[in-house]
């Protein structure tokens, strides 16, 4: 009986610790948060809060799932990454590019876009509650039916 449980915590013990690893790559977050280079980087799931990620190269990184909720991405390059289910919630993004970004299913509640290259990029079902969105493309009429709230959203010189 004793094997028997033993046999079964070996099996089931290394299931249990791969979760988290499976969720991004520590080495790639610490690489992110040390250099702020991280090119096609796995950082899916990534819990980023709070990140100062000025000037980032982030370029083609799946950021699917992650949490970037009050990340500071003034300058950051995110063309091409996947931020779909991501949260921003409260996120800074200032001078952002996001050109051919995934962004569906994005929470931008409380986000401050100003001056964001969001050209090409995906925007289905978006959150935007409270956000404030300047000189940005979000809201074109054909991305807008898809949004799903726009509740309190703030957009006086949004292009569309």
């Amino acid at each position: 009986m004793k094997r028997n449980s033993i046999a079964a915590t070996l099996l089931v013990a290394p299931l249990l610790l791969a979760g988290p690893a499976l969720a991004n790559n520590p080495e790639q977050v610490k690489q992110l948060l040390s250099t702020g280079q991280c090119f096609q980087c796995d950082l899916s799931g990534a819990d980023l809060t709070g990140a100062h990620l000025i000037g980032a190269d982030l370029r083609e990184a799946n950021l699917q799932g992650a949490n970037l909720s009050h990340v500071n991405l003034e300058g950051a390059d995110l063309t091409g990454a996947n931020l779909t289910d991501a949260n921003l919630t409260a996120a800074f993004l200032t001078n952002a590019s996001l050109n051919e970004a995934d962004l569906d299913r994005v929470n931008l509640t409380a986000a401050i876009i100003n001056t964001a290259d969001v050209s090409g990029a995906s925007m289905e079902d978006m959150i935007i509650t409270d956000a404030k969105i300047y000189n940005t493309q979000i809201g074109v009429r054909r991305q807008l039916r898809s949004v799903i709230d726009l509740k309190n959203a703030k957009s006086p010189n949004s292009i569309g």
